[in-house]
């Protein structure tokens, strides 16, 4: 028999995890600032709704924020609420977004190899929306025709900087892979979605 917590999940006898109403895996466990569950008495940071709704525009700032702070994974969360709610063209690119933000949360945690895997991941796939736009002759290669809007210039949807973004998410892994997360300034964990900060 299943027993019900305050969080509205449904924990099963003999497991240690938690599932929603439909029985799917939940983890109303507190979290720390890097995501990483916590005992379920301690004290968490706050985590984004499951039901986050806001344009890309604010997505992109307040994960620019979150990530600023040294809070990539809760970054992640956002822009994977943005993926799963963007049209059909643009979600590979919202993906990437959010690999790119969990890559950043592996090099915070000191885990060089995962870290390497979503950056550059994240980082192929938002170079797939680098160039010409999909409708034109001269588009960049892997455009499927009129399903992948190229963004010419590397800009991109809610002021993505997406040449930056694709050339600090390839440069922080390959900078991990040559000289090792213990190398990696403090700084370059702090990636720019959009353009440098107005002063």
């Amino acid at each position: 028999m299943a027993a019900r917590s305050r969080a509205g999940t449904v924990s099963r006898p003999g497991t240690d995890r938690d599932r929603d109403q439909a029985g799917r895996p939940k983890n109303a466990r507190p979290r720390d600032g890097l995501g990483r569950p916590l005992q379920r008495d301690a004290v968490g940071v706050p985590v984004m709704p499951e039901d986050l709704r806001m344009t890309q525009a604010e997505a992109v700032q307040l994960a620019q924020r979150l990530i600023d702070d040294g809070r990539p994974f809760h970054a992640h969360e956002v822009l994977e609420a943005t993926w799963k709610s963007a049209p059909d063209a643009e979600r590979a690119l919202w993906k990437g977004l959010a690999q790119i933000a969990v890559g950043l949360t592996h090099a915070r945690r000191g885990n060089s190899r995962g870290a390497m895997t979503l950056l550059r991941r994240g980082a192929s796939a938002v170079g797939g929306y680098i160039g010409e736009p999909a409708d034109s002759p001269g588009r960049a290669p892997g455009y499927a025709s009129g399903q992948v809007p190229g963004y010419s210039a590397g800009g991109g949807p809610a002021g993505l900087d997406l040449l930056g973004v694709h050339a600090g998410a390839t440069g922080l892994a390959d900078q991990i892979e040559v000289r090792g997360l213990g190398a990696v300034n403090p700084g370059d964990l702090m990636l720019r979605l959009t353009g440098p900060p107005s002063t």
